[in-house]
């Protein structure tokens, strides 16, 4: 039978969200999260162009070059339902003048960046990002799921939704959207499976998930059908669950059934956060046999090779 989840519990630190993640940011540095460097490839970042993030590309690409960091995809967010934040938030055009003048100036220094984005998927609006993905060419595109103001995994909104709800029941939909996404054939790769974790602490630990792979079967399906790639991203290990979205038991499972594809990213919002985790997703990646990334620059996709070191 499965369980229902009780009234939700009194949550031991009742700080602020973002202060509680800072002082994970901050151990997580202490511990040696923030020390990658020699990688070939981090697909995933944020910069003053999304709504939610301070950095400048040109931090990035410092970072990059004084790290060893070989190739960076500038993903910045991109709504289509007007009421999330960045729904009309960036001009394409400015979007790719930054990237394709950033690139121009630090390629003498062996730096690649690529014109990347990460859409909101909604199945409600699937035609409409169809369209616009057609008439808007990137060289690389994410395709998430995101909480939007009225959805039940908002803080207000969260812990009524998980009472009296089975574990199977207070994920699914987002897992169903999370299948959207992969069956829509839009993206290249499909961004944080399991980023709901983070709005879920502490009704619902990552432990629960973990004790319940099951749940993630058909999404990870999903992604096996289509051919989208797995994003091992690392932002959660800066965030509440203070692991990978998803984790490395979750991206072993996609592999034993027939995934091939798989990118990594540190979704950084801020120059502090460059690369942050970024040599734990690749370890994640590399334990479950993944010798390569599957990476787009813009024509047919790329094999990027994963480092052997990042095994151990």
């Amino acid at each position: 039978m499965s369980r229902r989840h009780p009234a939700p519990p009194e949550p031991a630190d009742t700080r602020p969200r973002a202060e509680v993640e800072h002082e994970a940011f901050l151990a997580g540095l202490a511990s040696g999260l923030g020390g990658a460097h020699d990688l070939p490839l981090d697909a995933h970042l944020h910069t003053v162009r999304s709504p939610d993030a301070d950095a400048q590309l040109d931090g990035y690409a410092a970072l990059a070059v004084q790290r060893g960091i070989a190739e960076l995809a500038i993903t910045d967010h991109v709504d289509f339902d007007p009421a999330m934040p960045a729904y009309g938030f960036a001009s394409f055009a400015d979007r790719e003048r930054d990237v394709r003048e950033a690139a121009s100036r630090w390629a003498d220094r062996g730096l690649a960046i690529r014109f990347g984005v990460e859409v909101t998927y909604e199945r409600r609006h699937e035609d409409e990002i169809r369209g616009w993905l057609r008439r808007h060419p990137h060289d690389y595109a994410i395709g998430s799921v995101h909480i939007s103001a009225v959805s039940p995994y908002k803080a207000g909104n969260v812990a009524t939704f998980v009472h009296g709800r089975s574990l199977a029941e207070i994920v699914a939909p987002y897992f169903e959207e999370i299948i959207g996404a992969a069956r829509s054939g839009l993206f290249d790769t499909i961004g944080h499976l399991d980023f709901v974790k983070r709005y879920l602490v502490p009704h619902v630990m990552p432990a629960d998930l973990a004790a319940a792979p099951e749940l993630y079967e058909p999404v990870l399906a999903a992604l096996v059908e289509s051919g989208a790639a797995l994003e091992v991203n690392a932002s959660g290990l800066r965030q509440l669950p203070l692991e990978t979205y998803p984790s490395a038991a979750i991206v072993a499972r996609y592999r034993e059934l027939g995934g091939r594809h798989v990118t990594i990213g540190s979704d950084a919002h801020r120059t502090e956060w460059f690369a942050y985790g970024l040599e734990e997703a690749y370890r994640h990646a590399a334990g479950a046999g993944f010798e390569a990334l599957t990476f787009r620059r813009g024509g047919e996709r790329v094999a990027v090779a994963v480092p052997i070191r990042r095994v151990t």
